[in-house]
């Protein structure tokens, strides 16, 4: 992750890329012209350095990936261009991974200039991919939130294990992830005793699961939910939780007094 000031750096950066690049009137650009422009978005923007670190044309068992990202002799990511012109499309897509599961890299970024998608290649069989993240930079209102998403790429950032952060964070909030956390016995329960508490009644699990099934596949309009206020738990006084304490300690002995006491068998 990279530090504030780093993050204020790039979102400079990105906001002269899309001022020189995406504000103008041109909308028609070939392959070419295209390159120019990701040549400053990996230079500029990412700090990655020419030549050494951005490698061009790289040769693919006879065919030529458009850049390939190394750091120390590792292969980070490679990099796809499609002219400005076009719409990124599933073929394009299918270039760049095969690509990478030609030469083992796990990383693809697919770009027209303006758009820019990640993808993580899963090396199963057969070979599958991953959106990870999809960006329009044309959009100068989502440039700062975009900021999150663009630091992981950042040579800073795959230099320390980013691009693994990443993947960790995306399997993390992947919705199957998160529903199996929705419908752990734990959250069903509490759910099933905030609700018989506020609206007096009782609920099964199925019907608990049931609703939480509808929340995953029903679409809902977040201005529409008003978070549930839970109630702090109260501070116990420590004399209290020492006196109690204490009390159980001295039950437990008696018991075991007792149970040693012939007399009392």
């Amino acid at each position: 992750m990279l530090t504030s000031s780093k993050k204020a750096k790039l979102l400079n950066a990105l906001k002269s890329y899309a001022k020189k690049y995406l504000q103008g009137n041109v909308t028609e650009l070939d392959e070419s012209g295209t390159r120019l422009m990701i040549n400053t978005f990996l230079t500029d923007v990412l700090g990655y350095v020419p030549i050494t670190e951005v490698k061009t044309e790289y040769m693919i068992r006879g065919t030529y990936a458009d850049y390939v990202i190394q750091l120390k002799d590792v292969r980070q990511f490679l990099v796809e261009v499609k002219a400005l012109s076009f719409a990124l499309s599933d073929k394009h897509l299918r270039q760049a991974i095969n690509y990478g599961a030609n030469e083992g890299i796990e990383w693809a970024l697919l770009t027209n200039g303006k758009c820019f998608e990640f993808y993580k290649i899963l090396f199963n069989k057969p070979i599958e991919s991953r959106k990870v993240f999809s960006l329009d930079l044309s959009d100068q209102s989502q440039l700062k939130p975009c900021i999150e998403v663009i630091q992981y790429i950042h040579k800073d950032s795959v230099s320390n294990k980013g691009l693994n952060l990443l993947w960790n964070k995306t399997c993390a909030l992947d919705p199957l992830n998160v529903a199996g956390l929705l419908l752990a016995t734990p959250v069903t329960n509490f759910i099933k005793r905030t609700l018989k508490k506020k609206f007096k009644n009782k609920f099964s699990d199925e019907e608990i699961q049931a609703s939480i099934n509808r929340i995953i596949h029903e679409p809902i309009a977040l201005e529409n939910i008003k978070p549930t206020k839970i109630p702090k738990a109260k501070k116990r006084n420590t004399k209290e939780v020492i006196s109690e304490a204490t009390l159980t300690v001295l039950e437990s002995q008696n018991s075991e007094n007792y149970d040693n006491n012939p007399e009392t068998n």
